[in-house]
């Protein structure tokens, strides 16, 4: 019987890539073999992404160059983009099969009865019957593995689309959790990025908390290291900083999302803060681990943002000096509150103040990786090899290289931090 073999393409965030990697094992328990190129697949999988109008296009060229790539190969696409605007993407050529968040478990099952290619086959539900949690964690493909534990949120900030695509927060059973970090824990990975849409919102549907789902992730044995993928200022709460600071195992890395450094701005984007409070959130961090690593996301652009809007964003992060920006223009969703706001912000002003973030990120970043130079530090080194260096990462995320050893990698290693390269990189020395 000849070999079947599935091709994956994710685009997005860290839950699509901990999807897809639960998504290919079922198809390999069923006998496929997973293959990076599509030319040589039978079925070729997209795991879409909808936070932006550019994500979107950037999925439908996908899915037009696996078609065009392979002619005959299954195409079937899920994810965000799939639950938004199934019917759309049913009309693409080559695609055979869509389905929304809520039957992606069902993939395999759903593709597996397919007699081949043929008009595109939806199953997509109405926002508010997304109730099934999809539990995922990735695997096989890095150093560290992302778990999977909240889906959906319930904000509904008024840029955002997601609560349409992922539907109401809700949860995986802190039981559940810490099961699946051991099954991480037995494949060899030592690090866990957990991971959601809205994690700090943990416990919407099991009536637990996230304190306590970080408290029990902590025994797992074998497992070395843990970060908070991103977590909401007003649930980074000082009962989460005093824990992530005492454990060894927690990493001083926090990736919290700000949006606007405007008061006004936030307010029409409904976030549920203030600069006041989020500086607050940050300093608390910064008070238990002065070197964290703070990672930021900022949207520029929003409908009504003035240029003094926009000098006030920049002042406030050039304050907080956080170790990176995570920039992006505004992209307006379709049926966001957002969309009948007035005064749009053109394209060309959204770009031009991107790139001055940009270039504030490349001199914060360098402040922060530069500050390491001369000390020790614990680095996880990933497979990875490129001009003969393998990489990895210190505890507050400082990225580091050194010569490829292969007995190195998915180790901790003691290094020394001897120079700065013009990527940020550091130039490391191990010690053991």
């Amino acid at each position: 019987m000849r070999e079947r073999k599935v091709s994956f393409h994710t685009l997005g965030c860290k839950l699509n890539f901990s999807e897809s990697s639960t998504l290919a094992r079922a198809f390999e328990q069923g006998g496929f073999v997973r293959v990076a190129s599509p030319e040589t697949a039978d079925v070729c999988v997209v795991n879409t992404c909808a936070v932006t109008e550019h994500a979107e296009k950037k999925c439908r060229n996908l899915i037009r160059r696996l078609h065009r790539l392979n002619p005959t190969a299954i195409i079937a696409v899920t994810g965000c983009y799939a639950q938004l605007r199934p019917e759309e993407i049913a009309a693409i050529d080559g695609v055979d099969i869509v389905l929304g968040n809520n039957d992606k478990g069902d993939l395999y099952s759903r593709v597996s009865a397919l007699a081949g290619k043929g008009r595109a086959r939806v199953y997509c539900c109405e926002t508010e019957e997304l109730t099934r949690f999809f539990a995922a964690f990735s695997s096989g493909d890095r150093t560290r593995a992302f778990l999977k534990v909240q889906d959906g949120c319930d904000y509904c900030c008024s840029y955002c689309t997601i609560h349409y695509a992922r539907g109401a927060s809700r949860n995986l059973p802190i039981a559940e959790a810490v099961a699946e970090a051991r099954q991480i824990a037995a494949g060899g990975q030592q690090e866990i990025v957990i991971t959601g849409v809205n994690t700090g919102d943990f416990g919407r549907t099991t009536g637990e908390r996230f304190i306590d789902l970080l408290r029990a992730l902590d025994t797992v044995e074998g497992i070395r290291r843990y970060r908070i993928s991103s977590i909401e200022p007003n649930l980074l709460t000082d009962e989460i900083i005093d824990f992530c600071a005492a454990s060894p195992k927690f990493q001083p890395h926090f990736h919290v999302p700000l949006q606007s450094g405007s008061d006004r701005i936030l307010a029409l984007m409904r976030r549920r803060y203030t600069t006041a409070r989020f500086a607050e959130r940050i300093a608390a961090v910064r008070q238990l681990m002065p070197g964290a690593f703070i990672g930021i996301d900022v949207i520029v652009g929003f409908p009504g943002e003035t240029e003094e809007d926009f000098r006030t964003t920049r002042v406030f992060l050039e304050r907080l000096a956080p170790a990176f920006l995570h920039i992006f223009p505004f992209s307006e969703r379709p049926g966001t509150p957002a969309v009948g706001l007035p005064d749009k912000v053109s394209p060309s002003v959204a770009a031009r103040r991107v790139e001055e973030l940009e270039r504030l990120c490349g001199r914060l970043h360098a402040d922060f990786c530069g500050r390491a130079v001369g000390s020790e530090a614990e680095v996880l080194f990933e497979s990875t090899m490129r001009g003969g260096l393998m990489f990895g990462y210190t505890g507050d995320y400082r990225r580091v290289c050194a010569p490829y050893d292969r007995s190195r990698i998915n180790t901790l290693c003691r290094v020394r931090l001897e120079s700065m390269r013009e990527n940020h990189d550091l130039e490391g020395v191990i010690l053991d």
